[in-house]
């Protein structure tokens, strides 16, 4: 891989450069006044895509936003590595929040700050240059196909329907994805395992309009307080999720994995300093690392209703609304955990208010052996570019997409991001390190090679 390395190297510039003109098109896939620019940030991959050397670049149109496909065979007795991300990005919102403007890329400390630039567009990138690398340098060891969606953030429910239409044309040894984070960047990781997740919109409605408070209060049933009454409800002091049935098909660890998961480096001190909290907080009898990895989770994303402008309006809220997620692990079903919530939050409901509980999306847990050759081959790839064996770690985050994979097309997935926890995904000022871009670049090829040996 030395000319491909040479290759990265002499256009380290360039590379990023590029990268900032896909973080300058704001592809909000949630929001349907970016439909244009979502399209344009597609259509900026499938033209990078071509450069780079790809054959048979194309948008594939769904009903939402385009998959860009392309792909190099250049031998059908080598094996073939899928690559997988996502050009959309979450809303920027809070835009206020923000240090510089969210989707104008400006460097920080070593960092790319900009809306994107870790979740995932940097990391998409990252493929593209590799394959462009070692493309440009003849040494390509394998053949390689791309599926790059503009939906991830939103479900991915279009990518599952193209993958069903597709299952000949996606087949490949394993699918490449780099949409996560590793430990630090002197502790390289591989994410062995990612929960589920069920996602869903709640709405209490109390009387047919707002109401004075003072007239009223006391005497009929504030939405806003009932909504709150019954979110409190769904844990209980031991912060263990209330909803019956919500735990029985969770897979328990045996005491030997949570040993072997306690040997990975963490600090709680400097944990609580970066985020600034006094303590931690979850369900007892587990450590930080355990709850934010192989436990599940409910949690209450935004709440809303009643007056929020300047000043004060004394009024009793018609109705109130809320988002709540809830992460998965492993043998838990999203479709069932949603019916379930949705039964016993319906339940739970006072007779002086309506509940509706809208489902959006979800998606099921996902783990990848330690001792499949792709992990192996990741492994080594990181051994050779951080000059340290990369340590198994399960993410606390979800890709719908990647169970799918592995039902529909019988592949597994290897989980191999350059992101940090730190990168503030989802969050003002996210950001990614131009260290982890570079990095990722220099070991996307090692990948490749390592694959090819171990494959054989």
């Amino acid at each position: 891989m030395q000319a491909s390395q040479q290759f990265i190297n002499s256009n380290k510039e360039r590379f990023l450069q590029e990268l900032f003109e896909l973080l300058r098109i704001p592809s909000v896939s949630a929001d349907p006044a970016y439909k244009g620019d979502v399209r344009r940030a597609a259509e900026w991959i499938v033209e990078k895509l071509r450069v780079a050397g790809a054959d048979n670049v194309r948008l594939e149109e769904t009903p939402g936003h385009p998959v860009v496909y392309g792909e190099k065979l250049i031998d059908s007795t080598l094996p073939t590595v899928l690559v997988y991300g996502h050009y959309d990005v979450q809303p920027a919102d809070p835009v206020n929040l923000w240090e510089t403007p969210p989707f104008e890329p400006t460097i920080r400390d070593e960092k790319i700050y900009a809306r994107g630039s870790c979740d995932d567009k940097g990391q998409v990138y990252m493929h593209i240059k590799a394959f462009e690398a070692m493309n440009q340098s003849g040494e390509l060891p394998c053949n390689v196909k791309f599926m790059i969606e503009g939906e991830e953030e939103i479900g991915s429910d279009n990518l599952e329907v193209f993958v069903k239409n597709n299952k000949e044309r996606l087949q490949a040894d394993v699918i490449l994805v780099s949409d996560s984070a590793m430990i630090a960047n002197d502790i390289p990781s591989i994410e062995s395992g990612l929960r589920g997740l069920s996602y869903l919109e709640v709405k209490v409605q109390g009387p047919n309009k707002d109401l004075h408070s003072g007239v009223y209060g006391g005497a009929v049933a504030n939405p806003v307080n009932i909504l709150c009454q019954m979110i409190a409800s769904l844990q209980d002091e031991f912060n263990r999720i209330t909803i019956p049935g919500f735990y029985e098909d969770v897979e328990e660890l045996s005491a030997s994995d949570r040993a072997a998961m306690a040997q990975t480096p963490f600090d709680l001190e400097a944990y609580q300093k970066e985020l600034d909290i006094a303590a931690v907080h979850g369900e007892s009898g587990y450590t930080t690392l355990e709850r934010a990895s192989i436990r599940p989770t409910l949690d209450v994303n935004g709440i809303w209703g009643g007056y929020i402008g300047e000043g004060a309006k004394t009024v009793l809220p018609s109705v109130a609304h809320a988002k709540i997620s809830m992460r998965l692990v492993p043998n838990q079903s999203s479709n069932k955990i949603t019916e379930l919530f949705t039964k016993h939050f319906l339940s739970i409901a006072p007779k002086g208010v309506k509940v509706m509980v809208t489902p959006h999306h979800g998606g099921e847990a996902y783990v990848m052996p330690t001792d499949h050759v792709a992990f192996q081959a990741a492994s080594e790839a990181m051994e050779i570019t951080f000059g340290k064996p990369a340590i198994p770690t399960r993410g606390g985050g979800s890709i719908p997409i990647v169970a799918l994979f592995e039902k529909e097309l019988g592949i597994k997935s290897v989980l191999m991001g350059f992101g940090l926890d730190s990168d503030d995904i989802h969050s003002p000022n996210e950001h990614f390190g131009l260290f982890n871009f570079y990095k990722g670049i220099e070991t996307i090829p090692y990948f490749f090679q390592k694959f090819k040996q171990l494959h054989s």
